[in-house]
């Protein structure tokens, strides 16, 4: 249809010209190729464009005639001007606009406009021992260029987290067929369980806020023929107290434990990750009655004046925004001078020197319990049981008194030479009386 309408405007100008031709001029052969580097080109308003077009064949030419038309969606071509070999026939509508130069089949439109967007037929014609021809249809897209985005927040004022939703809304005062995409942190953001965006991307939607959710935000838009990215907006979400913890400058802590040196001043320090800052209240237990001793993030505990050897202390931490609270225990241990620093040299007992010490201990003990059971005085018989055994009598001469001592179970090693003794020895065995045949068959 396109190469009809431009065969027939064509002939047009020919008869205007007083060169009709009497042959046809639409018959396409391969000896005439026509080039253009691309099919679509996006152009900026209110910026010259240029059309390129290159042509060539493999023929002996009287005569090159170059047509441009123009259509819009829905509509008939429109003539834009011709040329035969170096005269320029343009449409006196349009003279001022588009210039053409040549043999050169190139267009230049100048300046481009909204009203331009459309598609740009261009028709080659060779006249020599015959006339071929050959067309190709540019499409032309006209943008204006993005303005810097905005980008609003709302709740300005914030939110508490798992409770508030954020709308980040982004703005464009001029551009055409914009397209929008969110940043955090510098990575593009997709969509997810917390995260909605419009149809168009250009609003986000954060439900429910959370902590995760707090970081740099910016919107980047664009179109063909720009690109610009809002100022870095952040959000306030309110959220914790979360992580709770007490430090101190001295002495040794293990787990909830702090143990210091009598006569240190040791410093104690309360933080939890939390937005608004913690308000922070110390809190000594004493006898199971309790009492606020000091506000604020740090406590200073003079060990001399410690009434006791052990006192158990509390942090608490207030968000008066999200109206939370956590609190965390600890004691601290006061012992003699010098321990403090044997545990920093040490840091720790190693499993070596506890298993040492496990030993000592048991060695100590048994070695107590032997001693114990072999000095203690003898209480009798509890037992006739444990009078069975063998006995031996000895008798040592005396000169003196002639006494006789005995002995239970006397070892050999008591022996001393050079004495006369006599022995006797007696074993005492265990008899149990034999019970009537009939209290057996009993």
């Amino acid at each position: 249809i396109h190469e009809s309408a431009a065969c027939q405007i064509f002939s047009q100008f020919l008869s205007i010209t007083g060169r009709v031709s009497k042959k046809p001029l639409c018959s396409i052969c391969s000896a005439l190729k026509l080039t253009v580097p691309s099919h679509t080109i996006h152009g900026i308003e209110g910026q010259p464009l240029h059309l390129s077009v290159d042509y060539n064949f493999n023929a002996t030419a009287s005569e090159i005639q170059i047509i441009w038309l123009f259509e819009r969606s829905q509509s008939n071509p429109k003539y834009l001007l011709g040329s035969v070999n170096q005269r320029v026939v343009p449409d006196l509508e349009y003279q001022h606009k588009f210039t053409l130069m040549p043999p050169n089949a190139s267009l230049r439109i100048n300046p481009l406009h909204l009203s331009d967007e459309g598609n740009y037929i261009v028709k080659v014609n060779v006249r020599g021992n015959g006339t071929i021809a050959a067309s190709q249809k540019i499409q032309v897209a006209v943008d204006v260029p993005v303005t810097k985005p905005t980008v609003h927040t709302e709740p300005s004022s914030g939110v508490v987290e798992y409770v508030g939703n954020i709308t980040l809304k982004c703005i464009v005062d001029r551009g055409t067929r914009v397209a929008y995409q969110w940043m955090k942190n510098g990575k593009r953001l997709h969509a997810g369980p917390n995260y909605i965006f419009s149809s168009n991307n250009a609003t986000l939607l954060i439900v429910p806020a959370v902590k995760e959710d707090i970081g740099n935000y910016s919107c980047l838009v664009s179109n063909p023929v720009s690109a610009m990215e809002s100022e870095i907006i952040a959000p306030t979400i309110y959220y914790g107290p979360y992580g709770l913890r007490v430090k101190s400058d001295k002495g040794l802590n293990i787990g909830a434990v702090f143990t210091v040196d009598m006569g240190q001043v040791v410093l104690f320090d309360c933080s939890a990750d939390s937005n608004p800052p913690n308000t922070y209240s110390w809190i000594q237990r004493d006898d199971n009655t309790t009492q606020v001793i000091k506000y604020g993030p740090h406590l200073e505990v003079v060990s001399d004046k410690v009434a006791q050897k052990t006192m158990d202390y509390m942090c608490c931490a207030f968000n008066n925004v999200t109206g939370k609270r956590d609190e965390t225990h600890f004691t601290v241990v006061v012992t003699s001078v010098g321990l403090e620093k044997l545990a920093q040299k040490g840091k720790s007992l190693s499993s070596l020197a506890v298993i040492t010490g496990i030993s000592l201990f048991l060695i100590l003990a048994m070695a107590f319990l032997f001693l114990w059971k072999r000095y203690q005085p003898h209480k009798g018989h509890e037992s006739a049981l444990d009078d069975f055994g063998i006995y031996e009598f000895i008798s040592f001469p005396d000169l003196t008194s002639g006494s006789r001592v005995s002995s239970q179970s006397v070892p050999g090693p008591d022996f001393v030479a050079g004495q006369d003794m006599l022995s006797t020895v007696y074993e005492v065995i265990q008899h149990i009386p034999e019970q009537p045949e009939q209290d057996h068959q009993q």
